[in-house]
């Protein structure tokens, strides 16, 4: 540019004309001083300093424009820009006639600060330190990158979806999935925005991301209006037409209600903490907790008011001073919700990740169902460990907390993980559901594992444990140091009966032998169904469905299915047109999940309202039929034992097939969460339970109805290898305990050591110590040398094998690990694959070969086959060789995928114990 720049005019109104009547307007009005004249003397005058200004920053994006009714209204600030436009093409000139000399310009207008930095590249970086975010060419560019914006869709591969684990995003994929489906239903514009504001949360913990979008889009358009100053176009009309735009478009910035209800729930948060820090009983808005947290237990659960003994049990003392707990009521009670708001106090005031042990894969896969919709709006991330889902060590996070849902062999493997890393501290708190498994098998064992090395490695993590059925608790609360709650609160009453052949008793204690009679069935049998149904099930059934639900127990899976094929037999083809088209409904959907397939028992039962529930449906399929019985569809399921542990189920009334689990005979506490589906909170008005016996077990039943429930029995000595010497391998490996006296030590915070001279009266606790110590050093899992027998000192610390190492993170059975290792060894020296009978070999439990018999002619008639013919026989073979595939399917369901993984796995891999040992 040559010779003076033009001149500016400026207009006198008052910039108080149009300022809204607000003390805030005065108070900013008084922040813009007025825009200072540069003067066009000449190219070479230094320009005079402008008077310094306090700077001014407004956090609020609503507020942009502060308190004027109109950008065009002030014309002060109007009149700054076209005066600053005016110095930097002033400033442009200047720096083409001096290209020899840096000269550095500086203005500063009342809304901002704005600097000419390095006038050789002839580059003009505005930085603004107010509100305005930027300045756009075109109204178009900002309308376009707005609608994309608002027609943004929600991927699973989003930014923001990138932290959730498999378990939440796939709650995420399935609303989703619903919304679109309701979406394309109605054809309607509302219904897609209903699809993104169940995920408000998601979206708003991801503002940061898109702010820093809007930054970089702002820097560009930036640069792009620089640009444009050569074209002599007035700044004040892209201003004008910018703000114009911004004005109209709607944005997808969080609303100020929105903002409003964050800060009452971020200010609530803060209040939580400070009351859980102080130890006091007076806890807050819900138990120390936001009150939005009560909005969704009413939203997601109908949960308005908890029971009186659920507040009590809240507000313990005990628990306010961080004492460990256990606690015990009768199923149906309404225990898990107890430990639920204990988990979100932990995850949401105290900001610790929290460890959650459930029994059975189906049970974790209700729960993570359950509580992913709490961990989207709460904040938090829920993360499976069943199965074959699970990272070790988890993914360590520095904002958001997790909920850890594991089963017991996974939760082992997590807290392993966790002590390796160093990173126990971070769990605040771990919940065991149905503690009474301690007593059970190895599944005990490890269970008691998990707890004994919490104990041990982290003083700060509180432990909680509930059961419907827990009897000696003074031993368990010596072992977890914990106090103790009990009530026998039911919210339904529950009757229990007794069928013995066409007599049906009712339980009760008071009874000289526990049972009155109560009725007799009133159901014409023909001597045809009399033969195929002795017990009368379709007499008890058919009292109950199809207007209210039934289950009944089977001792095994095949016993299920042909208890569902015999009462579908015989019941009138009236029960058909019960909800009809939504049982073809259910039967599609299996198809689709079956890939076109289905089981032919369930074509036959489900247009009757009945289905089976056991291990061998996939997950998906039970989940489909889980919830067609929750809704009503289905009206009767035949399942094992393992849905009463949890599988939130519920019945009008349960039968029990028999009083036998597999081969053995019932126990009490096994008995007492079968009876405890029926009548439960909220769905039924009344529960009833109903046992077929017969005439030869009728005076084990009347034991079993009146004996108290069973003691709980550390299994860690029982267990020799699955348990306390797979638990001092794990102690060496993870260096918990280095030397005897240490792991002495450990072994005395167990309950085992509580309950020692009780399940072993011949041998001391230091006795069995170090036996199980030499097991493991003559094995080669564990080096160190003893001095003598008398001294029961070792010459230095322990120290752990590579194998050894290999073998406790693999969670292989030590008692197999051994012959394992030589399998492994001996394949890698020549592995055979002309055909699939040492892949075979390498893939056999070893458990299962005392089951397993096979016909040695099959491997003759394999052998002598010709090549081409053997690898179409092969599969074949497979089928006829090992016939007890399925039944380790079955088991890896049942027991949380930790049932005996084979040879062919990694030595290092995890969460696999051992396999077989083939016939030779």
């Amino acid at each position: 540019m040559e010779g003076d720049g033009p001149a500016v005019r400026r207009r006198s109104r008052a910039a108080s004309a149009r300022k809204r009547s607000r003390d805030r307007a005065q108070s900013r009005g008084a922040c813009y001083p007025p825009a200072r004249k540069r003067p066009s003397s000449g190219a070479g005058e230094e320009p005079q300093p402008a008077p310094s200004t306090p700077e001014y920053n407004n956090d609020s994006e609503e507020d942009m424009f502060g308190d004027y009714d109109s950008f065009s209204g002030n014309d002060s600030l109007l009149a700054q820009v076209d005066n600053m436009e005016q110095e930097c093409i002033q400033s442009i000139d200047l720096t083409s006639c001096t290209k020899n000399m840096e000269d550095e310009a500086t203005v500063e207008p009342s809304f901002g600060y704005f600097q000419l930095q390095n006038a050789k590249s002839k580059e003009l970086i505005f930085c603004a330190a107010g509100n305005i975010t930027g300045f756009r060419t075109e109204e178009e560019n900002h309308l376009r990158i707005t609608s994309q914006q608002e027609n943004r869709t929600l991927e699973p591969g989003d930014c923001f979806l990138n932290d959730l684990p498999s378990s939440q995003l796939l709650y995420f994929e399935e609303m989703n999935k619903t919304s679109v489906d309701s979406r394309k239903s109605s054809g309607t514009k509302e219904n897609a925005n209903d699809m993104n504001s169940c995920l408000d949360k998601m979206l708003n913990q991801s503002s940061c991301h898109h702010n820093a979008e809007h930054a970089k889009i702002n820097n560009e358009l930036s640069l792009s209006t620089m640009s444009n100053l050569n074209k002599r176009e007035s700044l004040k009309d892209h201003l004008k037409n910018t703000m114009t735009g911004n004005a109209k478009a709607q944005t997808p910035q969080v609303s100020r209600t929105k903002q409003l209800k964050e800060a009452v729930l971020s200010e609530e948060i803060c209040a939580a903490k400070k009351t859980i820090e102080t130890s006091s009983v007076d806890i807050g808005p819900f138990y120390g907790l936001p009150s939005k947290v009560k909005d969704l237990l009413v939203q997601f659960r109908g949960i308005e008011k908890l029971y009186e003994w659920q507040h009590t049990c809240l507000t313990l003392e005990s628990l306010q001073q961080r004492k460990n707990l256990i606690y015990s009521l009768p199923t149906s009670g309404g225990k898990t919700l107890v430990a639920e708001i204990l988990i979100l106090q932990e995850l949401l005031c105290r900001q610790k990740d929290v460890l959650m042990v459930l029994p059975y894969v189906a049970i974790v896969q209700e729960k993570i169902w359950a509580l992913s919709s709490f961990g989207i709006e709460l904040g938090f991330l829920v993360e499976e460990y069943a199965g074959s889902k699970g990272r070790f060590p988890p993914i360590k996070r520095r904002k958001k907390k997790s909920l850890y849902i594991a089963t017991i062999e996974k939760g082992h493997s997590l807290v392993n993980s966790l002590i390796e890393t160093e990173r126990v501290g971070d769990l605040g708190l771990v919940v065991v559901d149905e503690l009474h498994m301690l007593g059970e098998g190895s599944r005990g064992a490890i269970l008691e594992m998990i707890l004994a090395k919490i104990l041990y490695t982290s003083e700060t993590t509180q432990i909680i444990g509930m059961s419907a059925t827990l009897n000696n608790v003074g031993d368990l609360q010596q072992f977890l140091q914990a106090e103790y709650y009990t009530n026998n609160f039911r919210p339904v009453e529950l009757k229990e009966y007794v069928k013995i052949q066409d007599s049906i008793y009712e339980v009760d204690n008071k009874a000289e032998n526990g049972l009155i009679f109560s009725r007799l069935l009133n159901f014409k049998y023909s001597s045809n169904l009399q033969k195929m149904d002795p017990d009368h099930l379709i007499a008890l059934v058919t009292e109950v469905i199809p207007n209210y639900s039934c289950l009944v127990f089977c001792p095994t899976k095949k016993n299920c299915e042909n208890v569902a094929e015999m009462v579908c037999k015989y019941l009138n083809k009236e029960y058909k047109n019960h909800r009809e088209n939504e049982k073809q409904d259910l039967i599609k959907d299996l198809k689709n999940i079956g890939k076109g397939g289905l089981c032919p028992v369930l074509k036959r039962t489900i247009p009757f309202g009945i289905a089976y529930h056991h291990s061998g449906l996939t997950s998906d399929e039970r989940k489909r039929i889980e919830e067609a019985y929750s809704t009503g569809v289905l009206c009767l399921l035949t399942c094992t034992s393992t849905l009463a542990a949890g599988v939130n189920l519920p019945a009008r009334r349960v039968i029990l097939r028999a009083p036998y689990v597999a081969r053995e005979f019932l126990k009490k506490s096994q008995y007492k969460q079968m009876i405890g589906r029926a009548g439960r909170a909220g769905i039924d008005s009344a529960g009833e339970s109903i046992l077929i016996v017969q005439e030869k077990d009728k005076h084990l039943v009347r034991d079993l109805v009146n004996s108290p429930l069973e003691n709980c029995y550390s299994n860690l000595f029982l267990e020799f290898t699955k348990g306390i010497q797979s638990l001092l391998l794990s102690l060496v490996g993870l260096k918990i305990a280095r030397t005897p006296e240490e792991i002495y030590h450990f072994m005395c915070g167990t309950l085992f050591g509580v309950q020692q001279q009780f399940l072993s009266k011949e041998k001391s606790l230091s006795a069995i110590t170090r036996e199980a110590l030499g097991c493991l050093i003559e094995k080669g899992l564990l080096k160190g040398k003893m001095t003598s027998e008398k001294e029961q000192k070792f010459q230095s610390n322990l120290e752990i094998t590579q194998l050894g190492q290999a073998t406790y993170k693999g969670s292989i059975d030590l008692a197999y690990c051994d012959a394992l290792y030589r399998d492994l060894k001996k394949g890698l020296e020549g592995l055979v694959l002309e055909s699939c009978l040492h892949l075979l070999y390498l893939t056999t439990p070893y458990d299962m070969t005392y089951h397993c018999r096979p016909d040695w002619m099959i491997y003759f008639r394999q052998e002598e086959q010709p090549v081409a013919a053997r690898a179409s026989s092969r599969h074949q073979c497979r089928k006829q060789v090992l016939g007890a595939a399925n039944v380790k399917e079955q088991r890896v369901r049942d027991f949380g995928g930790n049932s005996v993984a084979g040879p062919s796995v990694s030595l290092g891999g995890k969460d696999r114990p051992p396999k077989k040992e083939a016939v030779q």
